[in-house]
């Protein structure tokens, strides 16, 4: 037999038995186990009244222990990104995520959308809610009704207030429009970070911004304590529909124990004192099923922010 090809044999088997060795280790080698919580971990963030926050959400600590059978622990984080990094490290089983936020961590594999929430849609201009139920709300960017800001237009050389860069009706969403004005928003814009849509409108309402971008209607977190806040503010933009916001898991949560919260949250949401909590934390007035897919247009404003041109 020639030399060369008695080498190539020999090359061919060799390979055969390497690879034949490594299917083996991999069929050796278990598959990750689903995670099973001994004690669920649930952490919500504040878009508005972030002092009284954890006071409201400390009885879903009982009524989802009720529903799931297991200890649960609630706590309020301070801003999204430090919700995502806390699922990242596996400290935080379930986040009341927001659209940008869970974008961030499903595409980073860290979490799964479980349920999509639903608010009343709201009736301009006075911003009262409707009885329709809808899985979307709108930003909208307000300033004091005595302004001479009319437009985007107008917002040139503007103090104005957006909330945290994941924040999609307080950031993504208008930065996105503004862009699409024309308007450079760091050159031709003074940019204010707020923390919470009810200091945003309070800034707008104090003169300490000439607007702010905010999630419509933002005006009712201060109407009780300012009566007259629909007449001094008033919106001059509203945005397309943007995804409500998410109730994720850990991405390697069981499927089992997937179906446990996500029932546990719907069963919650028709429960007279849960569903008061959900309202008067988020304005959450029940849940549906949703798809990721649903959130691609959140990754496409993602996109259009990161571009560096108006």
């Amino acid at each position: 037999m020639n030399k060369r090809i008695s080498v190539t044999i020999l090359t061919l088997i060799l390979l055969v038995l390497f690879f034949d060795s490594c299917a083996d280790k991999t069929k050796d080698t278990p598959a990750p186990k689903a995670y099973i919580p001994k004690e669920l971990t649930v952490q919500f963030v504040p878009s508005h009244h972030k002092d009284t926050l954890e006071e409201k959400i400390k009885p879903l600590e009982s009524l989802l222990s009720k529903e799931l059978g297991i200890p649960v622990k609630v706590s309020v984080a301070t801003n999204y990104n430090s919700t995502v990094e806390a699922m990242s490290s596996k400290e935080i089983d379930v986040g009341f995520l927001p659209p940008l936020a869970y974008v961030l961590a499903n595409d980073r594999g860290i979490a799964d959308i479980l349920l999509q929430a639903q608010r009343y849609s709201i009736q301009e201009p006075n911003g009262k809610s409707t009885k329709d139920l809808v899985d979307y709300y709108r930003s909208m960017i307000v300033v004091k009704k005595n302004s001479n800001i009319k437009s985007l237009e107008d917002l040139k050389g503007k103090r104005v207030a957006f909330q945290g860069t994941t924040s999609a009706g307080g950031y993504i969403w208008p930065v996105a429009e503004l862009k699409k004005a024309g308007i450079n928003i760091e050159t031709d814009i003074e940019q204010v970070t707020l923390n919470g849509h009810d200091t945003a409108v309070l800034a707008v309402l104090n003169d300490e911004v000439d607007a702010a971008a905010v999630f419509e209607d933002a005006r009712n977190t201060v109407k009780e304590d300012i009566k007259d806040v629909f007449d001094k503010v008033v919106p001059i933009y509203f945005s397309k529909p943007i995804p409500n916001d998410t109730i994720s898991v850990r991405s390697d949560m069981s499927p089992e124990w997937k179906v446990n919260i996500k029932d546990a949250f719907i069963d919650i949401s028709k429960d007279p004192v849960g569903k008061k909590i959900l309202n008067d934390v988020y304005s959450h007035a029940g849940y549906i099923q949703s798809t990721d897919n649903k959130f691609d247009i959140v990754r496409e404003y993602k996109r259009l922010v990161e571009n560096n041109t108006p």
